[in-house]
């Protein structure tokens, strides 16, 4: 009788996916801080996976900014770099300025009343505190824009580029700007449901550049 196929394997793709996103979840959490060494032996045993898919998600962190490579001495979190930010920024801004005004036309009612209960969840977040709903519930507010633009190109350039602004929105995250943020969402929705392609698309990008906040935070005591 030949051997069976076992068809319930992991697929090694889905398994070096699967790492990617669980380190790169963890640096942009601070469960992995900057500066911090990696170890592929270390990450793999603690993934449940060979050290293949590891090193695998490593390159790919490294070429998202996330991690740094010094070939034969070190891996590291990648420290958390300004300059580095705003070019993320820039490019996410004009990303999701792209997604509402593709988006716009396809948006449903469901997708409407879907954008206003992420916008609650977010103003509850930041009223009570939570920055990790906060951050949850703003990636489900764009993401539907995202998804109803269909397009993958977006997808793609944003799951490069929005980590780098999501890990200094933890570190330096500000209430304030917070709430200007839920009222321009209110406006972008506003915008979205009225059909107004152009100034939605534009409040959009304002939306993401009003970060600004997170590189040059005002001084304290």
């Amino acid at each position: 009788m030949p051997v069976p196929h076992v068809s319930d394997a992991i697929p090694r793709v889905l398994l070096r996916d699967n790492a990617f996103h669980s380190i790169r979840d963890a640096i942009v959490d601070g469960t992995l801080v900057p500066g911090e060494r990696l170890n592929d032996a270390d990450l793999a045993r603690w993934l449940g996976v060979s050290r293949t898919p590891v090193r695998e998600a490593l390159a790919r962190l490294e070429e998202a900014g996330l991690v740094q490579t010094k070939p034969g001495r070190y891996t590291m979190v990648s420290p958390l770099d300004v300059r580095t930010a705003r070019a993320a920024q820039s490019v996410t801004a004009a990303m999701h300025e792209l997604a509402v005004r593709e988006a716009i036309p396809h948006l449903s009612p469901g997708d409407i009343a879907a954008m206003r209960a992420a916008n609650s969840r977010f103003a509850a977040a930041l009223r009570s505190g939570d920055v990790d709903a906060a951050i949850s519930s703003d990636d489900e507010f764009h993401g539907i824009a995202v998804a109803a633009s269909a397009n993958s190109a977006i997808h793609a350039v944003l799951e490069q580029f929005t980590p780098l602004l999501r890990r200094l929105e933890r570190v330096r995250f500000s209430s304030v700007s917070g709430r200007d943020s839920v009222a321009q969402h209110d406006r972008i929705i506003d915008l979205c449901e009225a059909g107004d392609v152009q100034a939605a698309a534009s409040a959009a990008r304002d939306n993401w550049m009003s970060l600004d906040a997170l590189f040059n935070p005002e001084p304290t005591g």
